[in-house]
């Protein structure tokens, strides 16, 4: 069944990190895994490029997947017991990654976030248009006592002036996870670009699988042996081990 995995391991690196934290791996809960069996797939992937623990993030997004803290537990309680009786060891853990829509605002009042340790709180926007209020809306989340990390800023199509706009979501406070197959050109040339510049200006400060389907674990392997990965930890604070 994981016959790549075994293929491929004299030719993949390994991750220098022990914590992932950006990924979709409960099944059936958003536009990640879609059934327990390719739940575990994933799981072994991850495990076998270095992983000891990964904090899974589904989506909440008010017209697309209605996840409460509630069912992403249910959800994770049960990807836990199958996991552990398949012999898999990886910690696993959840947060969730939250949609800048009208629902959030309603969800930040009631105060009911799944956050990363250190009270990292995991947003998104639109890839296309960047939201009217959006520095209203992270003023919020300051305000209420999360700390914003924002989800992938390198896929981000309406960011046209990167040391403007990434430099006035530093000013606001605002961390930045990228994600890992960025650097290999997963998501295309513009959002590869983006991910060098971040890189290189040391604005990282979190590593991200953002896995949803087995090719997305396919592929860390390779850019694990790049020299842009390597580059990451000499210009930048990666703090993913800091929520082990």
């Amino acid at each position: 069944m994981f016959s790549f995995f075994k293929k491929e391991k004299k030719q993949q690196g390994k991750s220098r990190l022990k914590v992932d934290l950006h990924s979709h791996l409960i099944p059936g809960i958003d536009d990640g895994s879609q059934s327990m069996e390719e739940s575990l797939h994933l799981l072994r992937g991850m495990e076998a490029l270095g992983y000891k623990k990964v904090i899974t993030t589904p989506h909440i997004m008010m017209d697309a997947y209605g996840n409460t803290p509630k069912s992403i537990t249910a959800g994770l309680n049960t990807l836990r017991k199958t996991a552990k009786k398949e012999g898999i060891c990886l910690e696993i853990e959840a947060a969730a990654e939250y949609y800048l829509d009208d629902g959030f605002c309603d969800l930040l009042k009631k105060g009911d976030m799944l956050t990363l340790k250190g009270n990292y709180l995991l947003f998104e926007t639109s890839y296309m248009a960047k939201p009217i209020q959006l520095e209203e809306m992270i003023f919020e989340i300051l305000a209420t006592g999360y700390t914003p990390l924002l989800a992938h800023p390198e896929r981000y199509r309406y960011v046209k002036d990167p040391q403007k706009e990434y430099g006035r979501f530093k000013e606001l406070g605002v961390y930045f996870q990228v994600n890992l197959n960025s650097f290999g050109g997963h998501y295309g040339k513009e959002a590869k670009k983006h991910a060098q510049f971040l890189s290189s200006h040391g604005m990282i400060d979190f590593l991200g699988s953002d896995v949803h389907h087995k090719k997305q674990v396919e592929t860390l392997g390779n850019v694990f042996l790049l020299d842009a990965y390597s580059d990451i930890f000499k210009h930048n604070t990666i703090l993913n081990d800091t929520v082990f």
